[in-house]
């Protein structure tokens, strides 16, 4: 499995249009083959602060992610919207556990 975090800090003053790009590729990306988890979230500090967790069957799945069209839409879109510099992570999982609270 692989599972990328990336975190994009977007100009407060293009939010809105942020949310609208943000929503429309995670609903889509949910829906493609081989995504397993797809979630966006704003920073409860910094409401302009987006954390995308994306976890991916396989190579091929992240790869196919990044030919879709509304990924293309919303890196088309991004330089115009941030604030600053996004970091993305990516790890190559060999195994998970459930942690018990």
């Amino acid at each position: 499995m692989l599972v990328v975090h990336a975190e994009f800090p977007i100009d407060p003053a293009k939010r809105e249009e942020a949310l609208e790009l943000v929503r429309e590729l995670a609903e889509h990306s949910r829906a493609e083959d081989g995504v397993v988890d797809y979630q966006v979230a704003t920073d409860i500090d910094d409401p302009s602060l987006f954390r995308f967790t994306e976890q991916y069957e396989d190579e091929a799945a992240l790869g196919a992610h990044a030919e879709t069209d509304h990924f293309g839409t919303f890196e088309a879109a991004l330089p115009d919207l941030l604030a600053g510099e996004p970091e993305v992570t990516r790890f190559d999982v060999s195994a998970t556990t459930d942690v018990e609270l």
